[in-house]
Parts: structure tokens; C-alpha cells; sequence
């Protein structure tokens, strides 16, 4: 009775254990202590995989290693994680740890995109809209666009106002430039800041180009800053006064990591 009673009690310990330890796993981040990633990755935990591999790319405390990253997000994406099949397109559009193949690229965004991963979904977009590794196909890349622009992706909705703006569509292109100027996409900045000095789907407004512009060049888009530098010749004091002030008042409004 009593051997059973303790093999009983070993047991809840142990499953207390594993339940503790598959906490966290699943809470770990890319802040996390490497050792505890580490240790959750070879247990396995396609989080930790994936995390591990995402700290050797970006050397977050350890070397930089691409064909390590590569290796940790290729055992992720092997169990359908969502982020390391993007994570591995990545590496194989830029061969980063692998040879460059743009056909591979696009299989692993495909596996995430139709998980409805945003980014892969931004990233396929791209692929379509320059025919790599795919057949250009400008319809489908402002599918893909879309898609992850309604999911709030900056870099799709900017892809996506210009995917319209070459369409000849100013209304939907300033539509989708603002929303991504709004999260502080410096080029959907830069290019709402044209529609502005145009008058291209909105009335023409010298000051709203400056301030976007000034927005943009504050990040250090070169391409603003040019713009921002030949509108001011043009520009009266006042209107430059108003534009910065306006500027001074997105950014208040727009804190960094603000909501």
C-alpha cells in the first residue's frame, strides 16, 4: 500500500513537473534567457524552435549563425508553426544558411500565408508582384496584400496603396498609404505625402505633403528628405511653421510602441 501510494505521488510530481515546464515553453520569448529556449527547443517545442533559430539570425545572445537559424526554424516549420515556415522562406529568398531559391521561398510562405500568417502573406505578395520564383501575377499579389493588409500589416497596406496608385486608382492608393502612414510606414508616408503635393485622390495641400514628408525624412527615409528640402523652396515661412507644428502633433499622438 504504501510503495503504491508513493509511485502515486512520483507520478503527480512528474506531471506537475512536465505541466510546469510546458508553461514555459509555451511563454517563451525572444527576451527569454537562451538557456531556457534552448532547453524547450531540443525538448522539441516548435515555439522554442522557432524562437532559438530567430535569436541566431538576429544574434541575440549568440553569434550570428544563419545556417544555425536556418536549421532551428526548418525543425519548427517540420510541425506546421506558422512563423518558422515564414522564417524559412526568408532565409531561402535571401539565402541566409541555405542556397538562394526563390521557388523554395515561395512554398514556405505559401505553407504559412494559407495559415493566415501575415507576413508570409505580405512576403508572397511581394513574390508575385516581381515574378520570383512564381509567374507574375499582379492580381494575386493584391490578394495576398490584401489579405494581410486587413489583418493591419503596414508594409502590406503600403504594398497595396501602390499596387493601386500604379492601377491608377488615387482614392483606394491614399486609402491604403494612410493606413500604413498611420502605423509609421515611412515610405506609405513618403508616397502619401505625394498624393498630397499632387492632389492625387485628395485636394492638392502643400502643408500635409510637408508634414508627412517631415515624418518620413524624422526616420531617416532619404528619398522625404529630398522631397521635404524642395517643397520647402517653394513654401512660405507660415506654411512650414504649420506643417512642423503638425508634425510635432502626429508624433505626440503616435508614441513609439503606442497603440
Amino acid at each position: 500500500m504504501k510503495k503504491t501510494l508513493l509511485f502515486a505521488l512520483a507520478l503527480i510530481a512528474a506531471g506537475c513537473a512536465d505541466a510546469r515546464q510546458s508553461a514555459l515553453c509555451e511563454g517563451l520569448s525572444v527576451q527569454s534567457p537562451l538557456e531556457d529556449m534552448r532547453a524547450c527547443a531540443e525538448q522539441g517545442h516548435a515555439r522554442a524552435q522557432n524562437g532559438l533559430g530567430y535569436m541566431y539570425d538576429n544574434g541575440l545572445g549568440v553569434p550570428v549563425d544563419y545556417a544555425e537559424a536556418a536549421r532551428w526554424y526548418r525543425l519548427a516549420a517540420e510541425q506546421g508553426y506558422a512563423s518558422a515556415h515564414n522564417n524559412l522562406g526568408v532565409m531561402y529568398q535571401y539565402g541566409r544558411g541555405v542556397p538562394e531559391d526563390l521557388v523554395e521561398a515561395v512554398r514556405w510562405y505559401r505553407l504559412a500565408a494559407d495559415q493566415g500568417f501575415a507576413s508570409a502573406q505580405s512576403n508572397l505578395g511581394v513574390m508575385y508582384s516581381r515574378g520570383d520564383g512564381v509567374p507574375e501575377d499582379d492580381a494575386e499579389a493584391v490578394r495576398w496584400f490584401r489579405l494581410a493588409a486587413e489583418q493591419g500589416g503596414a508594409e502590406a497596406q503600403y504594398n497595396l496603396g501602390y499596387m493601386y496608385d500604379n492601377a491608377g486608382d488615387d482614392a483606394e492608393a491614399v486609402r491604403w498609404y494612410r493606413l500604413a502612414a498611420e502605423q509609421g510606414y515611412a515610405g506609405a508616408q513618403n508616397n502619401l505625402g505625394y498624393m498630397y503635393s499632387r492632389g492625387d485622390g485628395v485636394p492638392e495641400d502643400d502643408v500635409l505633403a510637408y508634414m508627412w514628408w517631415n515624418l518620413a525624412a524624422a526616420q531617416g527615409n532619404e528619398l522625404a528628405q529630398r522631397n521635404k528640402d524642395r517643397a520647402e523652396s517653394r513654401m512660405a515661412r507660415e506654411q512650414i511653421n504649420e506643417a512642423q507644428r503638425l508634425s510635432r502633433e502626429w508624433i505626440a499622438a503616435h508614441p513609439p510602441g503606442g497603440n
